[in-house]
């Protein structure tokens, strides 16, 4: 009886699969295909990312002959990785002042046998200050130096100042003590006190690092990059010092965090004679487990550490092989990330790489001391690589000496550091736009055949900077099976290999049964939104969940006798869709390149459909998938229309506004920014690049994921281009008493108006 159960069964399935319209293969099995397509994308990725840091090489060509030589040879990648860290202002003229009772500061100067210690604010641009601590030696000032704790140290505790606080270095003292000026420099921390918009009564458990991060990342600024710009201020008032007394010498020396800062900057500016890298070096290939703060777009296409360690030469470098504290970012709302002691075989093994680049006259060392960072043996090879008399011993500060708490004032000078930095991103925010008006808008001007060439230059602009994979090139090996039946349609589910079966794209084709013989249809894509599948945007049950979202539209399209293909796009899964943009990121890449590929690979299938109409496929997507109707068709000119519900936007201002509740910056939505997409393309200019083709919005009132003013002015601009090119028939915006949903009503006759031959006939 089994037996024949089973032949019957496939007996049926046969004549289903004999039914589908199109070659394809049996779709079979029951797995989340969900789940395994985040899986697929994630594993991908792994392997792109090896790919890409195996080709770095081709990258660089270095010229050891002379340090001149050298550094003209990688001054492209010194440009480059300014860009990528977001040291992209000018700063302002060197000035350094001493707190006083007079200037808000928490004034302090304690004088030492040796040395003077004093709490100081020096200028970084006009809207932008650093602060910290500067230590005077009592004798003739031998080298000049700037000393920088991790994230969670306070300068004064990295100096043995506070009471209770002897977690630093008695060595930073006695370095002074030998005649070394020092500046140590306050950093960010990843406390979240001040994470938040007490006038908007909106807080977030962020810690202040990600903070700054997620409102910097999408104007091309970065918290790395600021506080390297506090640095390079730093070493310009600390040249002016050196040129007034006939010295030479700046070094510079970070633990953990610190770290990280001297090494990039060590990097890049030349004026650093020695360098000493503690806690830090290692390789960066799973950058994306790191702290999100610590995340650089396209980083690891050119740069590990063992070329930022290279780029030193032939300057003095020290790598000392330290522990750090375990810091774990888990809490909700926050993106996960975590940072633990590097692996002293990976540290090991990435500094033999950056020593088998250069050819000769290698200037670096790695230490590995038997306690805590900052060892004697790593202070005096950095006094040595300084040319200064090391006189090492106790110089932590006498209890009758050491600050308290309340009188240094540190909450408040972290909050200051904090405020300030925000509001030196908003204010960049709020200029952006320039940038995109000089770079976007003033290019398309001349004939139309100027103007044609200058899109296509900007569309590529624009798929760069959304991360670009090579167009997809393997069969397309279409796997099938009839999802549901009606006496008006059809449904098949369907799978459509992207980059061979890891990348895959997946999805529902609805056909009516009433096309003729020879006839072929339009093709409406109908995208899902977020945590969404094919399956919530073609279902018609009013009593499932999703359904007062979506409202079945790929069905109701079908039933007005469009074909429908209903795609999954891969942000389903929380955190773990999320880790796709972690990985994409630092080889230069995005969810949407992924997305952008699915999509490139679902149109040509589309195309090649002998009932589909291959030059009428539209897109319309609704929240997320609003996103990907403003991406996607900007770049695969396959569509042929496109409509955003639900999210049109000032997209820039939402995902990096402190100001507006229902920014991107409270909420755990931490894949949104994109970089530098704020001096580049907005949604303005998105459309322009849709454009000629048809384009509209969807856009309730109650729907809270934006203002209507910003809606109505983003729209502006891309109605302006349409109406001043003779295309003012091509737009159209529909606003709608209702929430974030489809609507259905007047974008369906904007469908009707542009894909049916006859509008107001079926077809």
């Amino acid at each position: 009886m089994a037996c024949l159960v089973s032949a019957f069964a496939v007996a049926l399935y046969g004549m289903a699969q004999h039914a589908i319209p199109f070659a394809c293969s049996p779709l079979t099995g029951n797995e989340d295909l969900s789940a395994k397509m985040v899986t697929g994308i994630n594993d991908f990725l792994i392997q792109e990312t090896e790919r890409r840091t195996s080709h770095r090489a081709s990258h660089w060509q270095r010229d050891f002959s002379s340090a001149a030589a050298f550094n003209r040879s990688v001054s492209a990648q010194r440009t480059e990785l300014k860009k990528l860290l977001g040291v992209a202002d000018e700063r302002a003229a060197p000035a350094l002042q001493i707190a006083t009772r007079n200037n808000n500061l928490a004034p302090y100067t304690i004088i030492e046998k040796g040395y003077s210690v004093s709490a100081v604010r020096w200028t970084v641009m006009n809207n932008l200050s650093a602060e910290g601590i500067l230590i005077v030696p009592a004798k003739k000032v031998k080298a000049r130096a700037i000393i920088i704790p991790d994230a969670d140290i306070e300068p004064e505790a990295f100096a043995g100042m506070l009471k209770g606080a002897d977690t630093g270095s008695a060595l930073v003292l006695a370095l002074a003590k030998s005649g070394v000026e020092i500046l140590i420099p306050v950093l960010i921390n990843r406390d979240y006190t001040y994470s938040g918009n007490p006038s908007l009564d909106r807080q977030t458990q962020q810690p202040h690092r990600e903070w700054i991060y997620r409102q910097a990342y999408e104007i091309g600024r970065h918290i790395i990059g600021y506080e390297l710009q506090k640095i390079f201020a730093g070493i310009d008032w600390l040249e002016k010092r050196n040129k007034e007394d006939g010295n030479n010498t700046i070094a510079i020396a970070g633990y953990g965090e610190g770290g990280m800062l001297a090494l990039y900057a060590a990097a890049l500016d030349t004026r650093i004679t020695v360098s000493l890298v503690s806690g830090y070096f290692n390789a960066r290939e799973q950058l994306w487990e790191e702290p999100i703060y610590r995340n650089v777009f396209g980083l690891l296409n050119t740069f590990g550490d063992a070329e930022l360690a290279v780029m030193s030469w032939p300057r003095r470098l020290i790598v000392e092989h330290a522990k750090v504290s375990t810091v774990t970012h888990q809490n909700a709302g926050i993106a996960p990330g975590k940072i633990v002691s590097p692996s002293l075989s990976t540290a090991e093994a990435e500094y033999r790489r950056a020593v088998a680049l250069i050819p000769s006259q290698n200037r670096m060392s790695f230490i590995k001391p038997d306690q805590h960072f900052f060892s004697a043996q790593t202070f005096v090879a950095l006094a040595k690589a300084m040319n200064v008399p090391f006189l090492p011993g106790n110089t932590y500060h006498s209890p009758a000496t050491r600050l308290s708490v309340d009188w240094v004032s540190i909450p408040q000078r972290q909050e200051r550091q904090v405020r300030e930095m925000t509001q030196c991103i908003q204010q960049e925010l709020s200029v952006c736009e320039r940038t995109r008006n000089r770079d976007f808008w003033q290019t398309l001007k001349g004939s139309p055949e100027e103007q044609a060439a200058v899109k296509e230059q900007q569309r590529e602009r624009f798929r760069n900077v959304l991360g670009k994979l090579p167009i997809p090139s393997v069969p397309f090996n279409t796997r099938a099976r009839v999802y549901q039946e009606t006496e008006k349609w059809t449904s098949y589910e369907i799978t459509l290999d992207v980059f061979g079966t890891e990348v895959f794209a997946w999805g529902i084709l609805t056909v009516p049964k009433d096309i003729r013989q020879g006839e072929k249809r339009p093709v409406v894509v109908c995208q899902h939104g977020l945590e969404g599948l094919p399956f919530d945007v073609v279902n018609t049950d009013s009593t499932q969940k999703n359904y007062q979202v979506y409202k079945g539209f790929a069905t109701r399209l079908a039933e007005r006798g469009y074909i429908t293909f209903a795609p999954h796009n891969p942000y389903r899964g929380e955190d773990k869709f999320r880790v796709i943009q972690r990985k994409a990121n630092p080889i230069g890449l995005t969810l949407f390149s992924v997305i952008i590929s699915q999509h490139q690979r679902i149109v040509e299938w589309l195309q090649q459909l002998s009932f589909a109409d291959a030059e009428k496929i539209a897109f319309y997507g609704i929240s997320y998938g609003g996103k990907t109707a403003m991406r996607v068709p900007a770049v695969i000119k396959g569509y042929y229309l496109s409509i955003c519900s639900a999210d049109f936007n000032e997209w820039v201002r939402k995902v990096s506004t402190t100001e507006r509740s229902f920014s991107y910056v409270f909420t755990g939505e931490y894949d949104m920014p994109e970089w530098d997409l704020g001096h580049t393309f907005n949604y303005a200019e998105m459309t322009a690049l849709i454009a000629p083709r048809p384009f509209m919005v969807e856009r309730g009132y109650f729907d809270g994921v934006g203002a209507d003013e910003w809606v109505s002015y983003e729209f502006a601009k891309a109605q302006r281009y349409y109406d001043l090119h003779g295309l003012d028939t091509l737009i159209a915006i529909e606003h709608f008493a209702g929430p974030h949903s489809i609507n259905g009503k007047a974008t369906f006759e904007f469908l009707d108006k542009h894909l049916k031959k006859q509008p107001g006939t079926k077809f």
